[in-house]
């Protein structure tokens, strides 16, 4: 065991977080989302939601200062009646953890799709919120 890593980020998890570079984008996706069809690197956390593994990530992982973007969110597809209100709960989540890039590009749904596809991994949740994918685009480690 280790000290002070989040408990509910598994050894996979934490394996991919370090392999990943500067620039490398990590998806955190919801229930709904094709995770295993669209992967490169796949970690499943069955039975946990996005915010909770969004808030252990953070402390871990720096978001890239040099990218417009630290974070990316699928738009809602014109004609759903749907008001994403865990963007609000992700906001805070970004803010408390003093993300180095906080500012959230909101990216079209197939768009989102085509970025999941090239994203370093995904990892699936049993998130039931809509509109819940978010996607994180990994900084540099200063020491």
């Amino acid at each position: 065991m280790l000290k002070n890593i989040p408990k509910n980020l598994s050894p996979e998890l934490l394996k991919i977080l370090m392999e990943m570079g500067h620039a490398d984008e990590l998806i955190i996706a919801d229930g709904n989302f094709p995770a295993a069809s669209n992967a490169k690197n796949l970690v499943r956390c069955d039975g946990l939601g996005v915010p909770e593994i969004l808030e252990s990530i953070l402390k871990l992982f720096p978001t890239d200062t040099h990218a417009e973007y630290g974070f990316g969110i699928m738009q809602v597809v014109p004609g759903d009646d749907v008001e994403p209100v865990i963007w609000e709960t992700y906001k805070e989540i970004i803010a408390a953890a003093k993300a180095e890039n906080q500012k959230i590009e909101e990216i079209e749904r197939f768009a989102f799709y085509e970025r999941a596809k090239k994203a370093y991994a995904i990892v699936a949740t049993s998130e039931e919120a809509l509109y819940a994918n978010i996607l994180l685009k990994k900084g540099v480690v200063k020491g």
